[in-house]
């Protein structure tokens, strides 16, 4: 039932004219949450006395609210928006504030996926021409508004730093918001050309900054604060697939702040008066569990399953025609990749009020119509009577994308239950612990890769064999009609063969999908995290074996010329090698982006490996806003350098053994290198930026680290090798 319902929301679509509507509203209103005011979506709608349309707000006060139609999770999506709104407005970018809109698909869908969502780093690209159009729309209708009020040619006004002028008069936009709302919806705009840009490409301040600097409350959902508000945590089964076969919940519900204890069919919730006592409570529950349906494989049986399965053909992604050139010399490889948590600072959270009719949802929201779907179908009511009140989220890097939605099912199974036994609707929040976190699942898949490449007397690849095994992550889900072709899973051979940047002779590959009860889940870069590492690795010992240069070798096989010029600028940036360093290259194209990092690294004298500084050269096309592609590649950079070291997750008969930082280690500050990054001006249309840095950092400290110890790193983490 819940994937027919995924399915019809994944279908879904919407359009608006050039994504632009006047609507007409009631008076804006708010909900106060921990002292702060949070939008609804009666908010959402602007007031009366607004120019009020889907994608921009532009109040009598004189502020300027862009609807974000994207989940912000730190990664600058809201500033974007607000960039190209400003820009095409001419508004002053102080003016400018933000506020996430509500659920409607038909209104706000992800013009790249057909959902309201984001993901796949498509928000800017989708949002390009959309919000461009929003702000000269309504640019357009001020102008009007102002030359009606003066009585003047429109052609004689001019808007600039968000005063608007035809000489003798001035006005700001919140001025002429209530006569611009009584205006016509032109029929076309016509967009700044780049010579004509104030914000996009330069910069415009981040929208969140000022607020998390200063610790304001009412940003993320852990900071959900209401009167009647409770707290629930879940006991959930130790292996994946697990049912609840007895609870003894005596010692529980006697404990102080213990409201009730729920219990389903595979989990018992606690839900107390807070999350401590919910916590300490859901610690005291005695449970028998039946694991007959469960996953109860370890990491070591599961291993030895996927490396049997590279002996065997698989499906056949992509398949070359065998080369008759005479091989001089072969490169034979299988690689290990762990499966890894995704442990964004914020845990999941949600907040749920059932009354029996309506419902509404407090969260991090990153898939909007799944979320208001799934939570209807569970309630047995009609999506319209489900809202979902997006707020800012505290990373994600994936986790919050769920193609089965199941923390806001969990949460509205535990709200219906509530209200079944109680007759009251109350407010209540779903936390997840840390480990409730790292031992959940929906982890990036495990996966295994076998190699064979080979050169000709003259140095040249003249075959290059691969297979994968690993899960795939949309079969089973009801976002398999679109992802998954011929038995193969998009995810796991993303970056290979016709998906490269490279143009390699002889290039195979067929992939395994082994069916494995563990949840898996779309992980920063995605399949590209592995993909990368694979090819930037042999292409590097390739080089190597050919005694070519490392980029003049890859320069050869690059015939994308956006590729050519990030790995030709960072190679010049990165300059000579310092001494006591080595250097490794990675080229890599992911998300319509390109990008090259060159790491210099050290190996301490204990022998692990210290990255001291990486040069990173970035094609995404126009660059909307440089500081926070820099941002971006900088944060991805360290997340990929993260998982390469440390990071991984292992099971014993099916039950996860890492729960928290102390054994799932993440990044540390002394671990993280300078970072330089430079980013190609392109007149192309904006791509993807959230996730491209992340899959070059990993082959590029492994090809460092090969050349200074002769050690080619390919079974993740480097912490097993005794290198980090």
């Amino acid at each position: 039932m819940l994937n027919r319902i995924i399915s019809q929301a994944v279908s879904a679509r919407g359009t608006t004219r050039r994504g632009f509507l006047k609507m007409s509203a009631g008076a804006a209103g708010g909900l106060i949450l921990g002292g702060a005011l949070l939008p609804t979506a009666a908010t959402a709608q602007g007031g009366p006395d607004s120019l009020a349309t889907p994608f921009v707000h532009i109040r009598p006060d004189n502020t300027v609210v862009v609807i974000v139609k994207h989940l912000d999770k730190g990664q600058g999506t809201a500033t974007g928006l607000a960039t190209l709104i400003a820009d095409e407005l001419d508004a002053d970018a102080a003016q400018v504030t933000t506020q996430f809109a509500p659920a409607n698909t038909g209104l706000y869908a992800n013009t790249l996926l057909g959902v309201q969502g984001t993901g796949g780093s498509t928000a800017m690209p989708n949002s390009w021409q959309q919000y461009r159009e929003a702000g000269a729309t309504a640019r357009a209708m001020l102008v009007a508004a102002a030359a009606k009020t003066w009585g003047v040619d429109p052609a004689s006004i001019t808007i600039s730093n968000g005063e608007i002028t035809d000489g003798a008069n001035k006005a700001t936009l919140g001025d002429m918001a209530v006569a611009a709302a009584k205006q016509s919806v032109p029929d076309s705009v016509t967009l700044k050309s780049p010579d004509q840009w104030v914000y996009i490409g330069k910069s415009f301040p981040r929208v969140d900054v000022a607020r998390k600097t200063q610790g304001a409350t009412g940003m993320f959902g852990m900071d959900v604060a209401m009167e009647g508000l409770m707290y629930a945590v879940s006991l959930r089964s130790p292996r994946f697939g697990g049912a609840l076969a007895g609870l003894d919940d005596a010692e529980a519900r006697a404990m102080p702040g213990v409201i009730d204890v729920i219990r389903l069919p595979d989990r018992a919730a606690v839900i107390a008066e807070s999350t401590w006592q919910a916590i300490q409570a859901r610690d005291a529950l005695s449970a028998e569990w039946d694991f007959s349906q469960a996953e109860n494989r370890g990491t070591e049986e599961l291993r030895a399953e996927y490396t049997a399965l590279l002996d065997e053909d698989g499906i056949v992604f992509e398949n070359a025609a065998v080369s008759q050139v005479e091989e001089v010399k072969v490169i034979e490889a299988d690689y290990f990749f762990p499966y890894l948590a995704h442990t964004p600072m914020e845990p999941i959270d949600v907040t749920v009020l059932f009354d029996g009719a309506e419902a509404t949802f407090w969260t991090g929201s990153q898939i909007q119509t799944l979320d208001q779907n799934i939570g209807a179908q569970v309630l047995g009511i009609d999506p319209g009577s489900v809202k979902i009140e997006t707020l800012w989220g505290g990373g994600s890097f994936g986790r919050r994308a769920i193609y089965d939605s199941h923390y806001v099912a969990e949460a509205a199974m535990i709200a219906q239950a509530w209200l079944q036994t109680h007759g009251q609707a109350r407010p209540i929040k779903l936390v997840w612990t840390r480990e409730d976190d790292v031992r959940g699942g929906y982890y990036r898949p495990m996966h295994m890769h076998r190699v064979r490449a080979s050169l000709d007397v003259d140095g040249n690849i003249t075959s290059w064999e691969q297979r994968v095994v690993g899960q795939g992550i949309a079969i089973g889900t009801a976002f398999e009609q679109f992802m998954v072709s011929g038995g193969v899973d998009a995810s796991s051979v993303e970056g290979l063969g016709q998906h490269s940047a490279y143009t390699i002779p002889g290039w195979s590959v067929d992939v395994h999908h082994p069916r494995v009860g563990v949840p898996v889940l779309w992980w920063r870069s995605v399949g590209h995290t592995h993909t990368a590492y694979v090819v930037e690795t042999i292409m590097d010992e390739l080089a190597e074996a050919a005694e070519a240069d490392p980029v003049e070798f890859r320069l050869r096989y690059l015939t994308d010329p956006r590729a050519r010029g990030v790995l030709e600028l960072a190679a010049e940036k990165a300059g000579k090698i310092p001494d006591g360093l080595t250097r490794g290259i990675a080229v890599h194209k992911s998300f319509g982006s390109y990008v090259a990092e060159i790491a210099d690294v050290r190996i301490r004298q204990d022998g692990t490996v210290k990255v001291e500084h990486v040069t990173c050269a970035v094609d995404c096309g126009v660059p909307i806003n440089p500081s926070n592609i820099e941002a971006q590649i900088e944060g991805g950079l360290g997340y990929g350098l993260s998982a390469i070291l440390r990071e991984e997750i292992t099971m014993t008969e099916g039950e996860v053994n890492q729960s928290n930082f102390y054994d799932y280690t993440p990044l540390r500050i002394t671990d993280m290198p300078q970072v330089d990054v430079h980013i190609v001006q392109s007149t192309e249309a904006p791509t993807g930026i959230g996730e491209p840095g992340t899959p070059p950092i990993g082959p590029a400290v492994a090809n460092a680290v090969r050349r200074a110890t002769g050690k080619t790193v390919r079974d993740l983490p480097f912490s097993n090798h005794g290198l980090a």
